[in-house]
């Protein structure tokens, strides 16, 4: 393999530019916390600067795979293994998710990680390459060292930086993950010793794999990427998770670790196993409207604010299961989205429930009230925020959400519409516990004589926040580019289901 050839290639580049800053951390005494910071924040924002370059050279008309870059790796029990990565419409938008988001959240912990800060930093950028790796990976056998590879750094993340019960909540992260991902390997040396190859194109290219097989391995690979969404009643992992995570843990967590669960039904559910992704179809949109309804009525009664945001997740991300398994064109652009707007929204909630702890050292909606009028700053881009999480037209939720169930309305293969009426109650469900959410911690008395004393943000902290709340706004007001990027592929793959 040439290097200089493997290192200038862009898809490359992204992936494992991370490393760069590593090494650099690794070499920066762990006194030097400031500089520390720095190298991971700037490293984090070149590799985004390098994702916005694979965007330049990318062609949204051509819906087959771009950018390829392909070597032999090595053969073992007589299958040849390849390095393939490739970018698509399918893929495009959660790699510039996944770079966006990873400096924002390394911002976030300039005044919250102070022990480690070392250690944090080397992790956190490990686990942007097993993210970026996820989304670019076209061989199953390399895309599996990748969604395993998360699991590390996401573990050590909760383990060490986390809340009280944060050794309970890793563990628990990793053996329901570790558990779904048994099953999708099985299936994926069953599938290497079918095709004779790991190759995605070239599975693609000989065609599915027929019969009642089909179906057993299509239900593998769903229970690796259902755990990790979190589909109902999978979900249970996500709420300890998410309440033991500090707050950068938490922002990547659902802004992109999420997106791997459905990503995987986008990319390989629904292209390799066609016939069964009709037939399991209803029962998928059964499962995501339950999601839908159970996560937004769970979400209501919770005091801490963060598990509330948590349980948030299982919501909307049903909305993300409804509109793939629609098996439409708007039902998946509008599920694709709704991706992206997911990591915008809840990663920005998750921020700005951070940014609260640091002050009062807790979630506990009841020790709030009253902080419009001491923190009209932070009042106000929580209000934006929480109007995007729960679908305001005019924000980025709404567009999703509106394909999504336009998608759903008219879908042969969930069969009737009764799965976007129900489906759309979520929506209203959202508005009541956020707007609850939102009337707890800023409208009414200040409870508490602390609270009085409180600062608003700072400028860094603004800072953080404004990408995610002007992407709000674009994607709200005009999501064409977003579609645009998106949409031949979306039908190259449905074309592929008919």
């Amino acid at each position: 393999m040439n290097i200089t050839e493997f290192v200038s290639h862009p898809l490359n580049l992204v992936t494992f530019f991370p490393l760069v800053g590593v090494v650099l951390l690794l070499l920066t005494p762990r006194e030097a916390k400031n500089r520390l910071r720095w190298i991971a924040l700037l490293t984090s924002g070149v590799t985004f600067a390098v994702s916005l370059a694979v965007l330049a050279r990318f062609n949204p008309a051509d819906p087959q795979i771009q950018l390829a870059y392909q070597r032999p790796w090595f053969q073992v029990a007589g299958l040849q293994i390849n390095y393939i990565l490739g970018v698509d419409g399918l893929s495009i938008l959660l790699l510039l998710l996944t770079t966006f988001l990873t400096p924002i959240a390394i911002l976030s912990t300039w005044s919250a990680i102070e022990e480690r800060v070392k250690e944090f930093m080397v992790f956190f950028l490990l686990l942007e390459i097993g993210m970026v790796g996820v989304f670019l990976a076209l061989d199953l056998f390399l895309f599996y060292i990748f969604w395993e590879f998360t699991l590390v750094p996401m573990y050590f993340l909760i383990g060490i930086w986390g809340g009280p019960n944060r050794m309970y909540a890793a563990i628990k992260f990793f053996l329901y993950t570790m558990a779904g991902s048994l099953l999708m390997l099985l299936a994926i040396v069953y599938m290497g010793l079918h095709y004779g190859t790991f190759s995605v194109p070239e599975m693609l290219a000989q065609g599915a794999i027929g019969g009642a097989v089909q179906n057993w391995l299509f239900l593998a690979f769903a229970a690796a990427f259902a755990i990790k969404v979190p589909m109902w009643p999978l979900h249970s992992w996500l709420p300890d998770a998410h309440v033991q995570a500090p707050t950068a843990g938490s922002v990547i967590l659902a802004g992109v670790l999420l997106k791997m669960g459905t990503y995987g039904f986008l990319r390989f559910n629904l292209p390799l196993f066609p016939e069964a992704a009709v037939h399991y179809a209803p029962l998928m949109g059964l499962l995501a409207v339950i999601g839908i309804l159970y996560g937004a009525m769970v979400s209501y009664p919770q005091q801490d604010v963060k598990k509330l945001v948590a349980y948030s997740s299982v919501s909307h991300l049903g909305f993300v299961m409804l509109g793939l398994f629609a098996l439409t064109a708007q039902g998946v652009e509008g599920a694709i989205l709704q991706m992206i707007n997911h990591g915008i929204s809840t990663g920005a909630l998750f921020l700005v429930v951070g940014m609260i702890y640091e002050r009062r050292h807790t979630r506990d909606l009841d020790q709030f009230g009253g902080l419009w009028k001491i923190m009209p700053i932070y009042g106000a881009l929580t209000l934006i925020t929480t109007l995007s999480s729960m679908g305001l037209p005019g924000l980025n939720g709404f567009v999703g959400e509106f394909n999504i169930l336009l998608g759903a309305f008219g879908s042969q293969a969930l069969g009737s519409p009764l799965y976007a009426g129900f489906a759309a109650a979520g929506v209203i469900f959202a508005a009541v516990y956020m707007l609850y959410m939102f009337q707890k911690i800023f409208l009414g008395p200040v409870k508490h004589e602390v609270n009085k004393t409180l600062k608003d943000l700072s400028l860094r902290e603004i800072v953080t926040l404004l990408p995610l709340i002007a992407l709000m706004f674009w994607i709200g007001l005009y999501p064409k580019p977003f579609f645009a990027l998106m949409e031949p592929a979306v039908q190259h793959l449905l074309a592929g289901l008919r």
